[in-house]
């Protein structure tokens, strides 16, 4: 049995939509940021970096516990890998998705990261530091964009890159970064948006309404800077 240890962050819908679109069965537990449950001593034993989501497979007996697979890239790879899905067998294709999960990795998640933190939770208002994080976030949709207008999904057909980078792109207005301008993107953004399972996914570990989601993201974004 697969368990998901998750919250309602981009990082954490990766994981939710991978999980989803495997149609396989997995237990859910909701991680509480507000209360900073991720770092309880428990939770730092399955995952040292403190931090969402950790996938435990309780099919493999790790001294009883189960392997605990922490890092959502990791994670996408790991069940990629586990089911023979969304990750291509050749050494080309794995290469090219996971070429692509690494640049979210590296690039799209910090870097829109940083221009939530800076628009929507530092107190004090930084102009060159959210131009800054702002102005590379919209670098890195232009260079999807580009890559879009070759291709219908990053890696050729649908895999990991795809699920790995769509919550970030979903995040676009509360990072205050703008679409305008990138059809290719926006084209990708809606074709992986309907699918049924990425729409599942992204109502876990519940679904709050829009409201309800930007107060409590800015109670943990605030809780996380203290």
């Amino acid at each position: 049995m697969l368990e998901l240890l998750t919250s309602e962050t981009p990082n954490g819908w990766k994981t939710t939509i991978m999980l989803e679109e495997l149609g396989v069965p997995y237990k859910l537990r909701a991680i509480s940021l507000t209360d900073r449950e991720q770092k309880e001593d428990w939770y730092v034993r399955l995952n040292p970096n403190g931090r969402i989501p950790t996938l435990i497979d309780h099919d493999v007996e790790i001294e009883t516990g189960g392997f605990a697979v922490f890092e959502s890239g990791a994670i996408l790879i790991y069940l990629a890998e586990k089911f023979g899905r969304f990750l291509p067998a050749d050494a080309a294709g794995r290469s090219r998705v996971i070429q692509w999960v690494m640049w979210q990795m590296s690039g799209l998640g910090p870097m829109m990261g940083q221009a939530t933190v800076f628009n929507r939770y530092f107190e004090e208002k930084l102009p060159a530091v959210i131009d800054r994080y702002t102005r590379e976030s919209r670098r890195l949709f232009e260079v999807m964009d580009a890559r879009l207008a070759q291709s219908e999904y990053l890696a050729g057909d649908y895999s990991i890159a795809d699920i790995a980078c769509f919550p970030w792109v979903r995040g676009h207005d509360w990072a205050c970064i703008d679409m305008a301008g990138l059809p290719h993107l926006q084209r990708w953004f809606d074709t992986v948006g309907a699918r049924p399972a990425v729409q599942r996914g992204l109502l876990l570990p519940e679904p709050p309404s829009a409201a309800e989601m930007a107060e409590k993201t800015t109670r943990q974004g605030k809780n996380i800077l203290a």
